[in-house]
Protein backbone atom coordinates (compact mmCIF):
# COMPACT_ATOMS: atom_id res chain seq x y z
CA UNK A 1 0.00 0.00 0.00
CA UNK A 2 2.84 2.37 0.86
CA UNK A 3 4.48 1.63 -2.51
CA UNK A 4 1.24 2.48 -4.33
CA UNK A 5 0.88 5.72 -2.38
CA UNK A 6 4.49 6.73 -3.22
CA UNK A 7 3.92 5.90 -6.89
CA UNK A 8 0.76 8.04 -7.02
CA UNK A 9 2.60 10.95 -5.37
CA UNK A 10 5.48 10.59 -7.83
CA UNK A 11 3.17 10.49 -10.86
CA UNK A 12 1.13 13.49 -9.66
CA UNK A 13 4.34 15.42 -8.98
CA UNK A 14 5.63 14.71 -12.48
CA UNK A 15 2.31 15.73 -14.04
CA UNK A 16 2.40 18.96 -12.05
CA UNK A 17 5.91 19.93 -13.21
CA UNK A 18 5.58 18.75 -16.83
CA UNK A 19 4.16 22.08 -18.07
CA UNK A 20 7.01 23.89 -16.32
CA UNK A 21 9.60 21.69 -18.02
CA UNK A 22 7.98 22.17 -21.42
CA UNK A 23 7.86 25.94 -20.94
CA UNK A 24 11.68 26.04 -20.82
CA UNK A 25 11.68 25.77 -24.62
CA UNK A 26 9.21 28.55 -25.35
CA UNK A 27 11.60 31.20 -26.68
CA UNK A 28 11.67 33.24 -23.47
CA UNK A 29 14.83 31.86 -21.84
CA UNK A 30 18.40 31.62 -23.21
CA UNK A 31 19.54 28.16 -24.27
CA UNK A 32 22.84 26.40 -24.75
CA UNK A 33 22.88 23.70 -27.42
CA UNK A 34 25.43 20.96 -28.09
CA UNK A 35 25.85 19.41 -31.51
CA UNK A 36 25.97 15.62 -31.09
CA UNK A 37 26.33 14.66 -34.76
CA UNK A 38 27.15 16.62 -37.90
CA UNK A 39 27.12 15.81 -41.60
CA UNK A 40 28.98 17.58 -44.38
CA UNK A 41 27.25 17.03 -47.72
CA UNK A 42 28.45 18.03 -51.19
CA UNK A 43 26.65 17.37 -54.47
CA UNK A 44 27.64 14.08 -56.18
CA UNK A 45 29.50 12.84 -53.08
CA UNK A 46 28.40 10.94 -50.01
CA UNK A 47 27.88 12.92 -46.84
CA UNK A 48 30.65 12.71 -44.26
CA UNK A 49 29.23 12.03 -40.78
CA UNK A 50 31.19 12.91 -37.68
CA UNK A 51 31.56 15.32 -34.81
CA UNK A 52 30.88 19.00 -35.36
CA UNK A 53 34.55 20.00 -35.13
CA UNK A 54 35.43 17.45 -37.82
CA UNK A 55 33.22 19.22 -40.36
CA UNK A 56 33.85 22.79 -39.20
CA UNK A 57 30.44 23.26 -37.60
CA UNK A 58 29.84 24.74 -34.13
CA UNK A 59 30.09 22.26 -31.25
CA UNK A 60 28.14 24.55 -28.92
CA UNK A 61 25.71 27.38 -29.53
CA UNK A 62 24.16 29.87 -27.14
CA UNK A 63 20.77 31.17 -28.18
CA UNK A 64 19.68 34.51 -26.72
CA UNK A 65 16.07 35.16 -27.71
CA UNK A 66 16.03 38.62 -26.10
CA UNK A 67 18.99 39.77 -28.22
CA UNK A 68 17.88 37.60 -31.18
CA UNK A 69 21.36 36.06 -31.56
CA UNK A 70 23.01 32.67 -31.88
CA UNK A 71 26.61 32.55 -30.67
CA UNK A 72 28.87 29.70 -31.74
CA UNK A 73 32.47 28.96 -30.89
CA UNK A 74 33.91 31.81 -32.96
CA UNK A 75 31.11 34.15 -34.03
CA UNK A 76 27.68 35.56 -33.28
CA UNK A 77 24.93 35.81 -35.87
CA UNK A 78 21.50 37.43 -35.84
CA UNK A 79 18.26 35.49 -35.82
CA UNK A 80 16.47 36.98 -38.84
CA UNK A 81 13.25 35.00 -38.40
CA UNK A 82 11.74 33.20 -35.42
CA UNK A 83 8.55 31.18 -35.54
CA UNK A 84 7.17 29.59 -32.37
CA UNK A 85 4.57 26.85 -32.71
CA UNK A 86 3.18 24.33 -30.25
CA UNK A 87 5.85 21.78 -31.22
CA UNK A 88 8.97 23.72 -32.21
CA UNK A 89 11.04 26.86 -32.23
CA UNK A 90 12.11 27.55 -35.82
CA UNK A 91 14.91 30.05 -36.45
CA UNK A 92 16.59 31.26 -39.62
CA UNK A 93 19.41 33.57 -40.55
CA UNK A 94 22.26 34.22 -42.96
CA UNK A 95 25.96 35.00 -42.61
CA UNK A 96 29.13 34.80 -44.71
CA UNK A 97 27.24 33.53 -47.77
CA UNK A 98 25.49 30.74 -45.84
CA UNK A 99 21.85 30.43 -44.90
CA UNK A 100 20.96 28.54 -41.75
CA UNK A 101 17.89 27.03 -40.12
CA UNK A 102 17.55 25.62 -36.61
CA UNK A 103 14.48 23.74 -35.34
CA UNK A 104 14.22 22.97 -31.61
CA UNK A 105 11.67 20.51 -30.24
CA UNK A 106 9.72 22.35 -27.54
CA UNK A 107 9.01 19.23 -25.49
CA UNK A 108 12.56 17.89 -25.10
CA UNK A 109 15.08 20.41 -26.50
CA UNK A 110 16.41 18.19 -29.28
CA UNK A 111 17.33 20.10 -32.42
CA UNK A 112 18.14 19.65 -36.06
CA UNK A 113 19.71 22.34 -38.19
CA UNK A 114 21.21 23.10 -41.55
CA UNK A 115 23.85 25.49 -42.84
CA UNK A 116 23.86 25.78 -46.64
CA UNK A 117 25.41 27.56 -49.60
CA UNK A 118 25.90 26.72 -53.29
CA UNK A 119 28.71 24.28 -52.51
CA UNK A 120 26.83 22.03 -50.11
CA UNK A 121 25.20 21.69 -46.73
CA UNK A 122 26.01 20.92 -43.13
CA UNK A 123 23.36 19.05 -41.15
CA UNK A 124 23.48 19.30 -37.37
CA UNK A 125 21.72 17.22 -34.71
CA UNK A 126 21.87 17.74 -30.96
CA UNK A 127 20.18 18.91 -27.77
CA UNK A 128 19.56 22.16 -25.93
CA UNK A 129 19.12 23.04 -22.27
CA UNK A 130 18.71 26.24 -20.27
CA UNK A 131 21.82 28.43 -20.27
Amino acid sequence: MKLLKNLVVLVLGFVAISPVLASDFDGSKPLICATVEARDCVLTRRCFTGEAREVGAPEFMRIDFAKKTVTGTTRTTAIAALEISETQLLMQGAELGFGWTLAINRSNGHFSGSITNLEGAFLLFGSCTLD
